[in-house]
């Protein structure tokens, strides 16, 4: 495995000479795995190497344990090691986010305040995925709809961020466990099936190997490769594009001529633009592109509302992208939609959300305010959360009669000023559920329900 590892690191150029490697461990057997091939490597290779813990304040004694016995690990192995402790759902409420983005965050902030202490020195952040970690997020993501860019976000090279083991299959680090006798810790967040990513590693990915191919995991990784490729073709082909493009401090206007360039390149430059004005690649995604596109066959003065404050405007040489003023920003924020995916925390400026689904078999139904249950068996499209549009109504009894929303918003005394910031839970253009108030009595549960899908919210800058 030790050879492997080091003929891929090798190939991939992921550790250049005088180099510090900035290992992020966890205490578990992926991360221990690869402080240990990385520690021989250091010694055949002559580059300085640290270990990274963080404590991310979650899992109580049995975090302490992690960072113990990393911080034990370390002292025998004769490795550096810096501990970092936060308390990750104190930030996530702080940022009105989910603790996941709020722990990656952290994260990334250690490393980055770890690299600039060296003085310039080049430096190197090593994760320890491996090749089952790409096919189960290859299997997330391209069951969440995901292009090219999310099928291929999982790469042993991402500027500073290198995957050693990303060769490695779980059962050959399992292997490199016992035969070095390396001792690890065990995530117990990780045997449960609560998570999406954990369906998949312990029931979808395990029976498409027994059914269908037992390499399909080695063939996901290659087809990653492959469409990483295609990936970086893509972008350079978007960024070409985006050079041709008049450029402001406010906006981009793309050239009514470039409507017939191929489609795909076309959708990377506007991507491209995208990133460009905004300086980030989160939260933007194909129906934000595909807003900006539609503008093309709109009337002039038509406009598409986009993340991060940002517009496009249909012009008569062109399409517009660009900063919204000041004054329009907040109510652009209000128009956007976000998709909510069972199994998932989806974090929104109008708060974070949290849906999965079970089988009923009779439980008491909770009466809370910001946590609802509805008849899963009668969605039939896909979940999302926003605020009030024009014709919003929801249905008040078993016969189906309506009342308008605002109406309803009325009836539970909120306040005027407040009604286009409260988030709503919708299917396919319908109301499910006010939050913090009704829900559609049609989908209420019922002695014939089959599957529950139960939604708990917590509350964002809808609410300042």
């Amino acid at each position: 495995m030790y050879k492997k590892a080091k003929a891929y690191i090798l190939e991939n150029n992921m550790i250049p000479k005088n180099v510090c490697v900035l290992a992020g461990v966890s205490g578990g057997g992926d991360s221990m795995t690869m402080l240990h091939m990385l520690s021989r490597l250091s010694r055949e290779w002559g580059f300085s190497l640290k270990a990274v813990h963080v404590h991310h304040g979650i899992r109580g004694e049995e975090a302490d344990r992690d960072a113990a016995m990393t911080e034990k690990i370390c002292r025998q192995w004769g490795i550096p090691l810096i501990c970092r402790r936060f308390d990750v759902p104190a930030l996530a409420l702080r940022w009105k986010c989910g603790t996941e983005e709020a722990g990656r965050v952290v994260r990334q902030k250690v490393f980055q305040e770890e690299g600039a202490l060296l003085g310039g020195e080049d430096y190197r952040v090593a994760l320890a995925h491996n090749q089952d970690d790409l096919g189960e997020t290859l299997l997330h993501h391209l069951a969440r709809g995901s292009g090219i860019r999310g099928l291929a976000s999982m790469r042993p090279v991402s500027g500073r961020l290198i995957r050693p083991l990303l060769c490695l299959r779980r059962r050959e680090i399992d292997y490199y466990l016992k035969e070095n006798g390396i001792p690890y810790v065990t995530d117990s967040t990780n045997l449960t099936d609560a998570y999406t990513r954990n369906k998949i590693r312990h029931k979808i990915l395990p029976l498409i190997e027994k059914e269908l191919n037992p390499k399909a995991c080695e063939h996901m990784a290659e087809t990653a490769r492959i469409l990483g490729m295609a990936e970086d073709y893509f972008t350079r082909k978007g960024r070409e594009l985006l050079d041709k493009w008049k450029k402001t401090d406010q906006g981009i206007l793309v050239n009514g001529e470039d409507f017939q360039e191929e489609p795909l390149i076309l959708s990377y430059g506007i991507m491209e633009a995208f990133y460009l004005l905004s300086g980030k690649k989160k939260d933007f995604s194909s129906i934000h592109v595909q807003s900006v596109l539609d503008l093309r066959e709109r009337q002039v003065g038509s406009s598409a509302s986009l993340p991060y404050g940002l517009k496009g405007i249909r012009r008569y040489d062109g399409l517009w992208i660009g900063k919204a003023s000041d004054e329009r920003k907040k109510e652009l924020l209000w128009d956007m939609e976000w998709e909510i995916l069972p199994g998932e925390e989806t974090s929104t400026p109008l708060g974070t959300f949290f849906a999965r689904i079970f089988f009923y078999q009779g439980e008491k139904i909770p009466e809370k305010k910001y946590t609802k249950w509805l008849d899963y068996d009668k969605i039939e499209y896909r979940l999302s959360i926003r605020t009030r549009r024009e014709g919003d109504f929801l249905v008040i009894d078993r016969k189906g009669n309506r009342k308008k929303l605002n109406r309803c918003m009325i009836d539970e005394k909120i306040p005027r000023e407040e009604r286009n910031k409260i988030p709503l839970l919708t299917c396919g253009g319908e109301v499910l559920w006010l939050i913090g108030g009704r829900i559609n009595e049609q989908y209420k549960i019922t002695q014939n329900t089959r599957m529950v899908l139960e939604v708990k919210y917590q509350g964002g800058s809808c609410n300042e």
